[in-house]
Formats: C-alpha cells, structure tokens, sequence
C-alpha cells in the first residue's frame, strides 16, 4: 500500500468520474489493495462488463477474495506486467479501461515501464488508462509511452493525489 491512508471518495470521483464503465466490455484494475476502487468499479459497470482485478499481495488478495463474489470479476493473484497473459487465459484480447493504484514513483524503473507498456500493449485502441499517484515524477514517462495524457489534482485526499488519463488517440 502506498499511502497512510485509503484512497477518498472524491479520489475515486476523480479517477472513474468520465468514463464509460457501463458500456465497457472489458476494465481491469491493477493494484486493488484494499478494494476501494474495486467495490466502486462493481457498481458502475454494465451487467456484461468483465472486471480483471490483479493483486501482488498475498494478504490483499485473500482479502478481497473473502469481501467480493460477483460473476463479472476475476480475481487473480499476479503481476500487472502479465495483464495480456491474463486477458488472453480469460478469452479477452483488450481492455476498454485500466484503472491503476500501483505506486509507480517507488517501482525500480524497468518495472515501472515494464507495468506501463504493458497497460499499453493491453489496451484497445480508443481505450483508456487511468493512473494516480502522489508525485508528478511518472508523467514524463506516461507521455512517452501514450499519445495523449490529462492530469488533475485531488486536494481531497490523504495525501493529495494526481490523477493521469491516459489514452492512445
């Protein structure tokens, strides 16, 4: 976990506020933790949406494998570096919409861009990629790799956060 605390409800707004989750077919969160984000992603997306969850942590996946049943999530134990892995064992080629709390700014760099490209490889082409993090250190690295990458503040959140969207177009 990369805070002190878990990620507000305005920093929640702030990540899944403008996307189309109930018209996704396929979203996929990286990093879940604790679920926040995950709970919420369950009450926006559509009733044939496909959730890819991917969680490192032996404990947070336990956890949320105990806290969720839902037949639209996938709960799986593993890296986000292997995301087109896991969509290709599940029968599903790309992601509409990546949601990640994985902390970046801490990450050694090959890792950091392994996890990214990754994202990238994984995401169709109008898809997006929806990234925080408490620092402005990834956004350099975010530009090189999409074509188009919006940032915006969340004062409202402990600590404050940075919210990048991602997108190939």
């Amino acid at each position: 976990m990369g805070a002190i605390a878990p990620s507000s409800k305005y920093l929640t707004k702030k990540m899944m506020g403008n996307l189309s989750l109930s018209e996704a077919k396929v979203v996929v969160e990286l990093g879940p933790g604790t679920g926040v984000f995950t709970k919420k992603l369950l009450e926006l997306i559509g009733p044939q949406t496909k959730l890819l969850v991917i969680e490192i942590n032996t404990i947070f996946y336990k956890n949320l494998k105990e806290q969720l049943s839902d037949p639209r999530l996938t709960l799986v134990k593993g890296s986000a570096t292997d995301l087109s892995l896991y969509l290709k064992q599940l029968g599903l080629s790309q992601a509409d919409i990546i949601i990640s709390s994985l902390p970046l700014a801490v990450l050694p760099s090959f890792l950091r861009n392994r996890i990214v490209l990754s994202a990238s490889d994984a995401l169709s082409q109008k898809g997006k990629y929806i990234q925080f993090q408490y620092t402005l250190q990834s956004q350099k690295m975010l530009e090189k790799v999409f074509s188009a990458v919006k940032i915006k503040s969340c004062l409202l959140n402990i600590p404050p956060a940075f919210v990048y969207t991602c997108s190939k177009e």
